[in-house]
């Protein structure tokens, strides 16, 4: 599969998406918080993460967000912005978001080729990242989710250690095993 893209400078590319396979890894290298040619890069975003998404900052997130007024576009439109987006986070791959998209979409084709919503979801379950080309910090947008509003868990990316400089560590109600009602 071939796909162009377009950089910010206006320049056209056309990319061979076979190229981007990682088929040169072993399954159990993957997902490597570690080490890595990426991981000074994808260790900052998430320590970010872990310091600045607290209930607060959520809270305030939904309430910028969910008013929906900020821009309209369908899909494809989505999928074209995310040309422009390489996910901090993301210890494997170092390219465009929208071959991720494709390259999920595809995997899910082949191992479920009569689940069509599967596919569907495996190519947009990515498009709220386009919130980064629109003023969020790749920090909000991008990575392993987490629950706010709770203990942090040891299970989440890099540890509680990395939460130390979360504003929520420190109070004692988000200190619960589960999320509070409020979230």
């Amino acid at each position: 599969m071939k796909i162009k893209l377009e950089t910010q400078q206006g320049d056209i590319k056309i990319l061979d998406l076979s190229d981007y396979r990682p088929d040169h890894k072993d399954i159990e290298e993957f997902r490597n918080y570690e080490d890595g040619k990426l991981i000074d890069r994808v260790k900052k975003t998430y320590y970010e993460m872990h310091s600045n998404q607290c209930l607060d900052f959520v809270k305030g997130r939904m309430q910028h967000w969910l008013k929906f007024n900020h821009l309209e576009m369908n899909v494809m439109e989505a999928l074209d912005l995310l040309n422009s987006l390489v996910d901090e986070s993301d210890p494997d791959v170092d390219l465009p978001n929208s071959i991720h998209a494709f390259q999920t979409a595809e995997r899910a084709r082949e191992a479920h080729p009569d689940k069509d919503w599967m596919h569907l979801t495996g190519l947009i379950h990515d498009l709220g990242k386009v919130m980064a080309l629109y003023g969020e910090p790749q920090w909000a947008t991008v990575g392993d989710t987490f629950p706010i509003g709770c203990e942090f868990s040891d299970k989440c990316v890099f540890g509680k250690a990395s939460f130390a400089q979360n504003p929520d560590i420190d109070n004692p109600v988000y200190r619960v095993h589960v999320s509070s009602a409020e979230t």
